[in-house]
């Protein structure tokens, strides 16, 4: 049996129709029922990230900004530079369209997904205060739905690997670094990269939260203006390419011709399916660093929370894919991943493109390495208690070799597996406790109404 095949099978079945109702349809629902309300108050969420309403006498691990430098460092990852490139492989220019309506519905879930996870926070064995969708189960739906978190954090094990990452870093240095020292890809010089990153990353997870968010919110705004500016760099060269770049994305978008012979219902689930991957907005990791932060008042960790998925998607993964179409490297068929991303720097700046990506994707796949094992972490505690978070960091640490050495197609397929069987509980408990959101939303801006704070 060819598991490779089994998985890429599986994740192609389980992301169809029923998935796409409940996480675009859940979103749109929040979106409606919130009132628009990540569009009328995006100001007054950028106020509270700036540190304007904290209140350091809070309980919790980390503040606001560090939970959404955190949750933004595994999120800002490969995703938005080989996501974005397999995006738009298998679903043609279109699909950054669909992966903006993804984004932009998916603010709303985010809101919704880590208010509560403040709203109904519960211990750990070791009397620790956690967050996140097993315990917005257990602490809102009560005991009885215990069997719903349980499924959450199995799935959430098997998603919170590093393989995909480790994969992806591995190309791009098996690609460009091991020719510029003289020496030729191969398994056993993958499997090196794979233990010497394993090295690097067991250095700082092992420290725990505290030390990763402390990683994240040095790096993350670093790597994020760096990448920023690189990708401005491509498309002011070529700056005749930008606007037909974005005729070919909306047009694409009505019809799918680019790739998929018209089929819009496929080109829609390839853009939705990566917007998910990259910004996990109703998966479930991110409400589980959210509800690590001193936040008590749940509408200010979730209006911080919905800025995520419009910096990762809106933002980010925009800049990948304008600088993949207006230098025409996805239209080569032997490319695949973060190649196609590199290959558009290499196009641009032939002398040192291919150095600057790498240094780029190396900081992008750290943080992203970091913050995942600390939700897997999160899950086994769950499931077995806290004594086997090093067990599992173990494990999450060997699999990064794993990765190194795997196809990217049966990765992404158990990649995908796991997030779309994370996403029914996260997103059930949260449309069923939504009314709570609400309830507590109206008076939270009614108290700040009152203070004439509001923004």
């Amino acid at each position: 049996m060819n598991i490779e095949k089994v998985l890429v099978d599986f994740s192609n079945w389980i992301w169809n129709l029923p998935l796409l109702i409940l996480l675009v349809g859940g979103g749109i629902y929040f979106l409606i029922y919130s009132r628009l309300l990540p569009f009328k108050h995006f100001l007054h969420a950028i106020a509270v990230i700036r540190g304007k309403y904290d209140d350091k006498s809070n309980v919790g691990e980390i503040s606001a900004f560090r939970a959404l430098s955190t949750a933004l460092s595994s999120t800002l990852g490969m995703g938005n530079i080989s996501g974005v490139a397999i995006a738009i492989g298998m679903g043609g220019p279109g699909a950054l369209f669909w992966m903006w309506v993804s984004a932009l519905i998916g603010m709303a879930t985010k809101y919704y997904t880590c208010s509560l996870a403040i709203m109904y926070r519960g211990k750990d064995d070791s009397g620790v205060v956690q967050g996140g969708p097993m315990y917005v189960i257990m602490e809102g739906l009560g005991k009885n739905w215990k069997p719903l978190a349980v499924f959450f954090s199995i799935a959430g094990l098997f998603g919170s690997l590093p393989i995909f990452t480790a994969n992806q870093l591995t190309q791009v240095l098996n690609d460009v670094l091991l020719p510029g020292l003289g020496y030729e890809a191969s398994t056993k010089s993958s499997l090196l990269i794979g233990i010497v990153i394993s090295v690097m990353v067991s250095i700082v997870i092992f420290g725990g939260i505290q030390r990763i968010a402390n990683y994240a919110s040095k790096l993350v705004p670093f790597m994020v203006v760096l990448y920023f500016l690189s990708v401005s760099y491509i498309l002011v060269i070529n700056q005749s390419n930008i606007i037909p770049a974005f005729e070919q994305v909306f047009l694409d978008a009505m019809t799918g011709d680019a790739v998929l012979g018209g089929s819009l219902g496929a080109l829609i689930i390839v853009g939705i399916r990566r917007a998910a991957f990259s910004n996990e907005a109703g998966i479930g990791t991110a409400p589980m660093a959210h509800g690590a932060s001193k936040n008590l008042e749940p509408v200010k960790e979730g209006l911080v929370a919905m800025l995520g998925p419009f910096i990762d998607t809106i933002v980010v993964c925009t800049l990948t894919a304008m600088a993949i179409l207006v230098t025409n490297s996805w239209q080569n068929p032997n490319m695949g991943g973060v190649t196609v991303t590199l290959n558009a720097f290499i196009k641009t700046m032939p002398d040192y493109g291919a150095v600057l990506l790498v240094f780029i994707v190396f900081i992008f796949a750290l943080t992203s390495l970091f913050t995942y094992s600390y939700y897997g972490t999160k899950c086994i505690s769950f499931l077995l208690g806290t004594r086997y978070k090093k067990i599992y960091n173990y494990i999450y640490v060997a699999s990064i070799s794993l990765g190194a050495i795997s196809t990217m197609s049966g990765i992404v397929g158990l990649i995908d597996i796991s997030f779309a069987l994370m996403s029914i509980p996260t997103m059930l408990s949260a449309i069923i406790l939504s009314p709570k959101v609400n309830k507590a939303t109206r008076a939270y801006f009614n108290k700040l109404h009152l203070k004439s704070n509001i923004i």
